[in-house]
């Protein structure tokens, strides 16, 4: 029984840790599950049912893709090219790891969003040969995406770790 609490501890110690992971643009969902799944281990398969971790699992790879493509998304709705879409993706990246050093999470997080505003600006002016204008919607776009795209993350890991917490101690 000890043990099982132990785990349960475990849990909610990764969830709260994946939270703040997740204000950092980094996988906290994944952290969390992962820990969940080596306390199902430890428990022999008692903690969770499988439906309980494959739904968190699916939750997470959601919220993934949907972070991967709101920069670029935003890019495009902005009017910007396929090109700026993508670069927007690398550049909120980039940027995101460029500012980590400034003001952890808010440098990550701004990082995050100007990286793309200005890779996709980048890319309709100096390969698609687009106006300062166009160019600067697309980026405003971008940035406007990379910052959905952090609230999308943090929501997900609420919601992960929602299912893990309630399926640890609601078996």
């Amino acid at each position: 029984m000890m043990e099982y609490w132990l785990s349960a501890a475990a849990v909610c110690g990764a969830v709260g840790i994946g939270l703040i992971m997740a204000l950092l643009a980094l996988p906290g969902a994944w952290l969390m599950l992962a820990v969940a799944a080596l306390c199902q281990w430890w428990q022999g398969g008692e903690m969770y049912s499988w439906w309980t971790l494959g739904a968190a699992a699916a939750i997470a790879l959601s919220g993934e893709v949907a972070e991967f493509i709101a920069a670029a998304v935003g890019a495009r709705s902005a009017g910007g090219s396929k090109t700026s879409a993508v670069a927007a993706i690398g550049g909120g990246l980039v940027g995101g790891l460029l500012g980590a050093p400034f003001v952890p999470p808010v440098g990550i997080i701004l990082g995050g969003a100007v990286g793309a505003g200005v890779a996709a600006v980048a890319a309709e002016r100096g390969i698609k040969r687009k106006p300062w204008e166009e160019s600067s919607r697309a980026g405003v776009g971008a940035a406007a995406g990379r910052l959905a795209a952090t609230v999308i993350k943090v929501i997900v890991a609420s919601v992960v770790g929602a299912v893990l917490i309630a399926g640890a101690f609601w078996i």
